[in-house]
């Protein structure tokens, strides 16, 4: 089932987020919520851009808080240009049904070599059986 899609633009770099949750890879009464999430980062400024790095915050619904850092995404470094897409997706298990995903990607211009960060629209890890 797919949630609703967040999106938000910084610098020109939009982000888009759409969560699922996968019923068949969670384990409810071992306590594993599997929720898979699919990013679609679009260049809509007029510089080419690179993701180096990613910053996630994990917040799950008793309050446990984990950040995930590192290189790229999915193990990769996108170069975008001008009017450019490059979509991914990915998953993440947690120990509470529900939960929140938010965070950042760091990025390169390519003509001033200058880093910055774009933020990632804070999205919801719920699943269908708590839509009631």
């Amino acid at each position: 089932m797919i949630h609703q899609i967040e999106t938000l633009t910084t610098l020109g770099i939009k982000i888009s987020v759409e969560s699922f949750y996968l019923p068949k890879k969670s384990t409810p009464v071992e306590q594993r919520y599997v929720h898979a999430y699919k990013i679609t980062i679009e260049n809509k400024s007029e510089q080419t851009v690179q993701l180096l790095r990613r910053h996630w915050y994990i917040l799950e619904s008793n309050g446990i808080l984990r950040e995930v850092e590192g290189e790229g995404v999915v193990g990769l470094q996108p170069t975008l240009e001008p009017g450019q897409i490059h979509q991914y997706t990915s998953w993440c298990p947690m120990m509470t049904d529900m939960g929140k995903m938010y965070g950042t990607f760091q990025m390169k211009n390519f003509e001033t070599e200058a880093l910055f960060d774009v933020t990632v629209p804070e999205f919801k890890l719920v699943p269908p059986f708590k839509m009631n």
